[in-house]
């Protein structure tokens, strides 16, 4: 079972420039910034800047997948949901940029609910450009027993 602790195999990702945009297309976001080097440039950016939960891309396509991880934390993946996810950017990304992920568990606690037993699981994960510190996340899920 998921113990506090716990750490996810590393990865790396590439931000890629087409990546940012075809994201920013399927949020609907239209800010200039994400997608037009010159309009980053004159809102002070060195290039276009990646949308703030642009990191779930980095995650789908170059993490461990959903099964994997619920393998790992020995966890069904048919009971799990999502709770929630907050991140906080302590840079910019940019395309080019190498970002190394680390992941692991910060927190596991019980609730009971109205459907039963909840069990809650809180992973942090780092996000680093040249081992400094790009982004955390923080995210729960919450396994029904």
């Amino acid at each position: 079972m998921a113990k506090v602790g716990y750490e996810f195999a590393p990865h790396r990702f590439t931000v890629e420039r087409g990546k940012i945009r075809e994201f920013v297309r399927a949020i609907g976001d239209d800010n200039p910034v994400y997608t037009d080097p010159q309009a980053a440039g004159a809102a002070g950016y060195r290039d276009v800047i990646a949308p703030p939960t642009y990191l779930t891309v980095m995650d789908n396509w170059s993490g461990p997948d959903f099964e994997s991880r619920c393998r790992e934390l020995e966890i069904d993946p048919l009971k799990v949901l999502h709770a929630e996810q907050a991140y906080e950017y302590l840079a910019d990304i940019h395309p080019g940029d190498e970002l190394d992920a680390t992941a692991r568990v910060t927190e596991v606690y019980e609730k009971s609910g109205k459907s039963g037993h909840l069990l809650f699981i809180v992973v942090e994960k780092t996000y680093k450009r040249n081992a400094q510190p790009v982004a955390v996340c923080r995210s729960t899920t919450v396994v029904r027993n």
